[in-house]
């Protein structure tokens, strides 16, 4: 099975003041292709920085990134754009759906950046929004949705493209207990058709959806626990 993501020795320093802080301190990190990973830590650990770095919205101060086998760590920052566009699927907490479109044109937004023709986008909308069960919303602002269906579009979003990666930001952060079962439920069928899946969350019972759970604390990865296959725990530091 491929490597879709392969870090070492990742750092992220920051300058406070008169020190030199590591958000993450030299992190290796290898995740293939299909596999459901949960990145998990308390606040301040470094969870967040690695997902901007695995998602190309920020660079490593050292260390290398290899996405798909091309290093993207030292790309500019338009060529980081279009990897964001055509690699990644993001998914946020907030929906982060533009109020005055459709459902069916939030979902095709991306593509539009992507320069596919009119007719070709709306048709991987929808193809899209049949996908998450919510084709006849398709015409539906975000207001007239509940936060359950919101999610729905943004996943929807993220896989029109048919990313190598769906990279999802504390999906059910903001949903009740039935819709957070409904999108963890989206989140496995779309693993089990072959989708690669990185998910940051603090909820154990989100991350029991994973085959792969990966804790982060005090910048640098300390177990990293293959949950559907093994009980087999790999304790790092």
């Amino acid at each position: 099975m491929a490597n879709v993501v392969t870090i070492k020795g990742v750092k992220k320093l920051y300058k406070m003041g008169s020190e030199i802080v590591a958000a993450l301190n030299g992190v290796d990190l290898k995740i293939d292709e299909g596999e459901f990973v949960a990145l998990m830590g308390p606040s301040g650990s470094g969870k967040s920085t690695l997902m901007n770095i695995l998602g190309c919205l920020d660079r490593p101060t050292e260390g290398s990134y290899k996405l798909l086998g091309r290093e993207v760590s030292r790309l500019s920052d338009d060529e980081l754009a279009m990897i964001r566009n055509k690699t990644i699927g993001f998914v946020f907490q907030n929906f982060n759906l533009l109020p005055k479109l459709t459902s069916l044109e939030n979902v095709a937004l991306p593509s539009v950046y992507a320069g596919i023709k009119t007719k070709e986008r709306l048709s991987m909308a929808m193809d899209a929004l049949k996908k998450v069960s919510l084709d006849d919303r398709a015409e539906h602002l975000p207001s007239e949705l509940s936060g359950g269906q919101r999610q729905r579009v943004a996943i929807a979003r993220a896989i029109a493209m048919k990313p190598a990666i769906i990279m999802a930001d504390e999906p059910t952060g903001n949903l009740d207990t039935k819709s957070t079962g409904e999108i963890m439920e989206i989140f496995k069928d779309l693993h089990k058709t072959g989708s690669t899946i990185i998910l940051v969350t603090h909820e154990p019972d989100i991350a029991q959806a994973a085959d792969r759970q990966i804790l982060v604390k005090d910048g640098q990865i300390t177990k990293d626990i293959l949950t559907a296959h093994t009980d087999e725990v790999i304790d790092i530091i």
